[in-house]
């Protein structure tokens, strides 16, 4: 691709034209000199250089295309759309500067306005074999795969030679489930270039697949011939030489992997499962403590961790770790399991019967939704996780924290504020409230004070009380609501009740006193709130087990960041069910709008999101979190200005990390 820049400048170069002599010299001077540092690759003195030229002449259109492409290889994707839409403007037919507009939208994903641009090109010049290739990438990420093959049948009628083509549609062949293709592409690319490790690497991968392992490795083995860092080859026949009983070279490929990449989680996790076979353990566990610091969210690397400490006769610290995968997951029911034979071994019977017990009550719970598939995996108490992953595969954190967590490719925060819940907080007299709170609904406040606890309030985030008080509180709560009194304070009891359950994380228990309290008092909005809260909860911890588990395509090809429909979804339906039948009985309640969209923009449902942040906003113009949410879904929606807009807002009513958001996006426009 940048060849293909390159050979433009130097056709440009030819082409420009002007007024009088010694303008036109001046010009032709700074855009080659432009030219020549971007052949050099300084990009940031090619932008300086283009600058004197635009300012000199700001009608030449091909200035502001070179300096979108400086921008562009600086991953200044919005800055580089802005030039490139100038080019356009001043030269509406500009063929190029469409096409690599419509490349700089795939990139951000706004893959709708990339095809349109494409078509502008295409229909432009139709003979142009590049925008068909381009196009059919960003068909491929969109997953249009067959709109995608008839783009590269169209690039490969008229270039041959590149491999990456065929690539490219052997993989949309393979999402078709059409193998056959898949292969005979993957040996086209193959024959085209015999040198690139890529085309090894993908019909490898698809023998592997197959089980086939004996052509596997052979094509593994010709893509580290051709490239020695090539890090998903070297890991794929890591996993070939596991299933076909060669630990040692398996070992010594992860070891490639990680002097090439020190920080690889999946790879530490994989030569710790590995060591652990052979009896390795205390290198195996030296590998679990990289994966623990690496992946701290993971619960599964606690899981394995703590097998690993039994083996070796730690009982303590396997505890010590089961302890640690429940607190990240409290209804893990095979933690509780093997927490309770440790625990008896150390005649603990107690404790060991406790475990025992929740364990017990946590399978027959969710053998009672076995219809639900997020639960059906956890009914199965035999299931093991010391299988080796894929490099498909992606040690994770939970879903909704890394939503609410998220950075974009080029590191910057695009974290959305958390869900609102009634929830217990200590006094903090150093925490500023912002005007959210303090311009609550009547009806918000009549509620809280009706429960009679100082410490209830309506916030958003984790809890400020520590943990052992936070249990304490849960047990006391519990005997409370075995002396309930009345049936008036019943459903009182059960909600504080559930509140209590939830922020120890026992999130089935608490969504069934959640019920239980709604089943006494079915018109209350603000308990459907808490449900739906818990609900979303919970099934993220569901997820963060089985994401480890679940394929995500990272090789370095374009599709790089197309993911594969997994067999198991996730989904908010039921939580988003709770908070439509809060509004329905409080159709002013800001905060349920506001959990609503959150949910949404999780779901992927970013338009739906918008609408219910702006209704949010609309009953509580205070309302900082909303803006400020509502500005990182405009910024996911490609509406980067308005995105903006409503940040700044966010942070005029006090949301601090809105100011970070705003300088990372005025660098991106500099």
């Amino acid at each position: 691709m940048k060849k293909f820049v390159l050979s433009l400048v130097a056709v440009f170069v030819l082409i420009w034209c002007g007024a009088p002599l010694r303008a036109q010299y001046n010009k032709e001077y700074f855009f080659w000199l432009g030219r020549q540092m971007m052949m050099q690759n300084d990009y940031h003195e090619a932008i300086r250089t283009l600058n004197t030229l635009l300012r000199f002449d700001d009608s030449a259109y091909e200035g502001y295309f070179l300096r979108g492409i400086a921008k562009y290889n600086l991953d200044d994707l919005l800055g580089a759309d802005e030039d490139f839409s100038i080019a356009i403007s001043k030269n509406p037919v500009f063929t190029t500067a469409y096409t690599y507009r419509a490349i700089t939208r795939s990139r951000m994903g706004n893959y709708d306005d990339a095809l349109r641009d494409f078509k502008e090109a295409i229909d432009l010049r139709p003979d142009l074999p590049n925008p068909y290739y381009s196009r059919g990438v960003t068909r491929l990420l969109n997953q249009q795969f067959s709109e995608a093959i008839e783009d590269f049948d169209k690039f490969i009628n008229q270039e041959r030679k590149v491999a990456d083509a065929y690539i490219n549609r052997g993989i949309c062949y393979l999402y078709l489930k059409d193998t056959l293709r898949a292969y005979e592409n993957f040996d086209t690319a193959i024959r085209t270039n015999r040198e690139n490790p890529d085309s090894y690497n993908r019909r490898g991968a698809l023998y592997m697949q197959q089980k086939r392992f004996e052509e596997a490795e052979r094509d593994f083995d010709m893509a580290v011939r051709y490239d020695s860092t090539h890090i998903p080859s070297l890991f794929n026949r890591a996993l070939v030489y596991s299933e076909t009983n060669r630990p040692m070279q398996s070992l010594d490929d992860f070891d490639k992997v990680i002097s090439l990449d020190s920080t690889n989680s999946l790879t530490y996790f994989n030569r710790a499962i590995l060591r652990s076979r052979i009896g390795d353990y205390n290198r195996a566990l030296e590998d679990y403590n990289k994966v623990a610091h690496y992946s701290p969210e993971n619960v599964l690397v606690y899981y394995n961790r703590a097998i690993l400490y039994t083996q070796l006769g730690e009982f303590e610290q396997a505890i010590g770790d089961y302890t640690k995968a429940i607190e990240l997951y409290p209804d893990f029911a095979n933690a509780y399991l093997n927490r309770s034979t440790l625990r008896y071994a150390l005649r603990d019977a107690k404790g060991g019967k406790r475990d025992r017990d929740i364990a017990q009550r946590k399978i027959a719970e969710y053998k009672s939704r076995l219809s639900d598939s997020t639960y059906s995996i956890y009914a199965d108490t035999t299931r093991r996780f010391d299988r080796l992953l894929s490099f498909d595969s992606k040690l994770s954190g939970s879903n909704f924290n890394r939503i609410t967590t998220r950075r974009d490719e080029s590191g910057d925060n695009l974290a959305l504020l958390p869900l609102f819940r009634f929830t217990l907080m200590a006094a903090d007299s150093t925490a500023k409230e912002l005007p959210t709170l303090r311009r609550q609904s009547q009806r918000v406040t009549d509620f809280v004070a009706s429960l009679g606890n100082p410490q209830l309030k309506l916030a958003r985030g984790e809890s400020n009380l520590p943990a052992d008080s936070l249990v304490a509180i849960e047990q006391r709560t519990a005997e409370a609501l075995q002396h309930d009194i009345t049936s008036e304070q019943r459903w009182k009891r059960l909600f504080a009740y559930g509140i209590s359950q939830s922020l120890i994380k026992q999130y089935t228990a608490a969504v069934n006193t959640f019920t239980a309290a709604i089943d006494e008092n079915p018109v209350n909005p603000f308990l459907y709130l808490n449900r739906s809260t818990t609900r979303a909860e919970m099934i993220d911890f569901i997820s963060s087990i089985d994401n480890s588990y679940r394929r995500i395509t990272i090789d370095s090809d374009p599709a790089s960041r197309l993911k594969n429909n997994p067999t198991r979804t996730y989904n908010y339906d039921e939580a988003i069910a709770d908070l439509n039948k809060a509004i329905k009985l409080y159709p002013d309640f800001a905060f349920a709008y506001y959990n609503r969209a959150n949910l949404l923009a999780i779901s992927g449902e970013l338009p739906e999101a918008f609408e219910d942040y702006s209704r949010a906003i609309a009953l509580n113009p205070y309302f900082a979190e909303a803006y400020y949410n509502r500005g990182l879904i405009q910024i996911f929606m490609k509406d980067t200005r308005k995105g903006c807009l409503d940040i700044s807002k966010a942070g005029e009513l006090g949301i601090e990390q809105a100011y970070e958001v705003l300088q990372q996006y005025a660098q991106h426009k500099r």
